[in-house]
C-alpha cells in the first residue's frame, strides 16, 4: 500500500490536482472528490468542461480508501469516469442528500449540520459533519436550480485535529457560519481557482477566488491552509501564483501549504 510521508505535527495531505486529495486521520483514508481521466473535454451540466492537466497519480496508486468526501456528483472536475468506478470500490462516500439517491449502494447523503460516526480502528470514533457550501455568488434558492446542490465538511475526533473541507463554495457567509460552530480549525482543504464562465452569473466566481480564500483562512483561524481545486482545468481562472499572492499579502503566507504531490 502507497505510504503517505511522515510528519511530526500535521497529518500530511497527498494532492493529484483538481480537487482530489488523499489523507489518514484517525486510522481511516479519506479521499475528496475523485477525478482521474485524462485531459479533454467533458459534458457536465452546464457548459461542457476541459481538463488541461494529467492527474499525477491514478486509482491504482491510492491503496486502500476508507471513505470518500464527494462535495456534489454533477460536474466532471468533482467526479468524473474513473472517479464513478472507485466508488463502486470504497465503502462510503459522504455527499450531498440528491447525489446519495443518483449514486445508490455504499452512499449516504449529509443535510447542512447533520452528522454521521465512523468508527475508527483504534476503537474511537470521527464525526463527519455536513457543512453548508454554494456554488455561485448567491443565496442556495438562487444558485442550486443552476449548479447544483454541493456540501462541504468538518472532520472532528477525540484527540484528532479539526479539519474543514470546503467542497466548491463561493460563499463567505457559509464559512462564516463554520466558522462558528467550529471555532477551531486546525487544516481547512479550501476549494479555489475562481472558476467562471461568461453565460452563468455574469462571470462571477463559482467558488472563491484567491483573495476570499485567504479571507476564509481567517474567518476560520486555520493554523494550515491546503488549496486545491485551483488547476488542471480550463475555467479555473486563478491558480498557485494568485493564491500564493493573495496569502502574502493578508499576513497568511506562513499557513499555506500545497501538501504532497504524488
Amino acid at each position: 500500500m502507497p505510504s503517505l510521508p511522515a510528519t511530526t505535527d500535521q497529518f500530511p495531505v497527498r494532492v493529484f490536482g483538481g480537487p482530489t486529495a488523499l489523507f489518514e486521520y484517525g486510522g481511516l483514508r479519506f479521499l475528496t472528490d475523485p477525478t482521474f481521466d485524462g485531459p479533454g473535454d467533458y459534458p457536465s451540466a452546464g457548459p461542457t468542461l476541459t481538463k488541461t492537466d494529467p492527474s499525477t497519480a491514478g486509482p491504482g496508486d491510492l491503496g486502500p480508501v476508507d471513505v470518500v468526501l464527494l462535495s456534489h456528483d454533477e460536474h466532471a472536475d468533482n467526479l468524473d469516469h474513473s472517479g464513478r468506478a472507485l466508488l463502486a470500490t470504497v465503502p462510503l462516500t459522504l455527499t450531498t442528500p440528491g447525489a446519495s439517491q443518483r449514486l445508490g449502494d455504499g452512499a449516504k447523503g449529509l443535510a447542512d449540520w447533520e452528522s454521521v460516526e465512523l468508527n475508527r480502528p483504534d476503537g474511537g470514533t470521527v464525526t463527519v459533519t455536513g457543512v453548508p457550501a454554494i456554488h455561485g455568488p448567491g443565496t442556495h434558492e438562487e444558485i442550486e436550480p443552476v449548479s447544483g446542490q454541493v456540501v462541504g465538511f468538518v472532520l472532528t475526533g477525540e484527540g484528532l485535529p479539526t479539519v474543514y473541507i470546503s467542497g466548491d463554495n463561493a460563499s463567505l457567509d457559509a464559512v462564516k457560519e463554520i466558522a462558528d460552530r467550529f471555532p477551531t480549525i486546525d487544516t481547512a482543504l479550501l476549494f479555489a481557482g475562481a472558476p467562471r464562465f461568461p453565460m452563468l452569473f455574469d462571470g462571477a466566481p463559482l467558488v472563491l477566488d484567491s483573495t476570499q480564500a485567504a479571507e476564509a483562512a481567517q474567518l476560520l483561524d486555520a493554523r494550515r491552509v491546503i488549496p486545491v481545486h485551483y488547476d488542471s482545468w480550463a475555467h479555473f481562472t486563478e491558480g498557485h501564483d494568485t493564491l500564493t499572492t493573495a496569502f502574502a499579502t493578508a499576513g497568511l503566507s506562513a499557513r499555506l501549504d500545497w501538501g504532497h504531490r504524488a
